[in-house]
């Protein structure tokens, strides 16, 4: 029996379009799925920018003007991988179309956009996806496997650092990540999302926080132009940084652990060290993005005298995700976690499931987002339970 198809439309394409656009083309390549995954249309504002991206990517179609991908009655799935001063319209205008919809995170610039986005999401009853990709790099998943079985008993500590270097240089340029009108905020919002989901992932729902957020460089020069690597070339001119360089919070899990988060991108030497390290009864795990493939595992229960920490290779078949990919040790690498990601919504959604993580996830990490920045404005604890709209 032929799969069904899922035919999907683009809203951007530059880093995380990029990253889609190659999940899409991977997601069937890899995976026996009850869709059939068929990349429409891509859309940009640059008109040369767009068609040069949908050649290159294997889109069919490109379009300058988002709302005639939107208003499209052939496709089915709207991909929202634009800066997040767009997200909201977007979201809506899809959800109102009765598309389903799929989101980079944070999913809005704000707690109220993102309750906008929630409740018209909910309100089309289509199921949605937001890219914390994260949660589907094999390791992770282990650990989540291991929590759900029981084998680290009760969590006591959750500790995360996402640590890069990118803009540490004074005179890196003035890009739209650095921008609060156009990215709701630096470094917390852009990675400081992804540790709080996978927080939230592991442990569970955060009830209070207290943290700061701090801006080392004030002014940047000017770009004159952007490419898909974060990277820009600085002009003469300069302008105003109005986010944050950097978050670090103290939170309290309703259930009980209490976690400690770091955002920055001021960590130099560190590129990606999305690093996080689960303490309980049991014993601990740790995982660090820079050596995806790998967890490190204390079991507490080990014989006296040859306790300590072993380095679990998650490259095996009855690992998740990596049965439908290579022989063991041949490792996968971070455009793997978009397919793991895309895949698990396939099956989701064929069996009138809401996808994880959802709309609602980006919600609830957009509340823990809010919370620390109202805490690190007041200096102050910041409850949860007074973190929505």
């Amino acid at each position: 029996m032929p799969a069904k198809k899922l035919r999907v439309g683009l809203i951007g394409y530059q880093f995380m379009g990029k990253a889609h656009s190659n999940a899409y083309r991977q997601l069937n390549h890899f995976f026996t799925l009850p869709y059939q995954i068929e990349m429409a249309t891509i859309c940009g504002r640059n008109e040369e920018g767009v068609k040069s991206a949908a050649e290159l990517y294997g889109w069919q179609n490109h379009e300058t003007d988002w709302r005639k991908v939107v208003e499209d009655p052939t496709i089915d799935v709207i991909d929202i991988s634009t800066p997040g001063d767009s997200h909201c319209e977007i979201a809506v205008a899809a959800a109102n179309a009765g598309k389903m919809v799929f989101c980079e995170k944070p999913i809005a610039n704000t707690l109220a956009e993102a309750t906008q986005m929630r409740d018209a999401i909910a309100k089309s009853r289509k199921p949605s996806l937001v890219f914390h990709n994260y949660r589907a790099a094999p390791a992770v998943a282990l650990v989540k496997q291991m929590v759900n079985q029981g084998k680290l008993g009760r969590i006591y500590h959750f500790r995360a650092t996402y640590l890069q270097d990118w803009i540490a240089d004074p005179e890196f340029p003035l890009v739209w990540r650095l921008q609060r009108d156009k990215a709701g905020s630096g470094a917390h919002g852009d990675i400081g999302s992804h540790i709080i989901d996978l927080a939230r992932f592991l442990v569970g729902e955060i009830s209070e926080v207290t943290g700061l957020l701090h801006t080392f460089v004030k002014e940047r020069p000017i770009p004159e132009s952007l490419d898909d690597r974060l990277g820009a070339k600085a002009g003469a001119d300069k302008g105003e940084v109005t986010v944050d360089d950097c978050s670090a919070f103290l939170a309290r899990f309703a259930n009980g652990p209490l976690g400690t988060f770091e955002a920055t991108r001021f960590a130099v030497g560190r590129k990606n060290y999305n690093r996080f390290e689960l303490n309980a009864e049991k014993g601990s795990v740790v995982f660090n993005m820079e050596r995806m493939n790998e967890l490190e595992y204390y079991n507490a229960e080990d014989a006296s005298g040859t306790q300590g920490f072993r380095v679990i290779q998650v490259t095996e078949s009855e690992h998740p995700y990596t049965g439908h990919y290579w022989p063991a040790g041949h490792i996968i690498g971070y455009e793997h976690t978009f397919i793991n990601l895309l895949a698990d919504a396939m099956i989701a959604i064929d069996k009138g499931q809401q996808p994880s993580p959802n709309i609602e996830d980006g919600y609830q990490n957009q509340r823990v987002l809010d919370a620390v920045e109202r805490s690190s404005e007041t200096r102050s604890w910041v409850s949860l339970s007074n973190a929505a709209v």
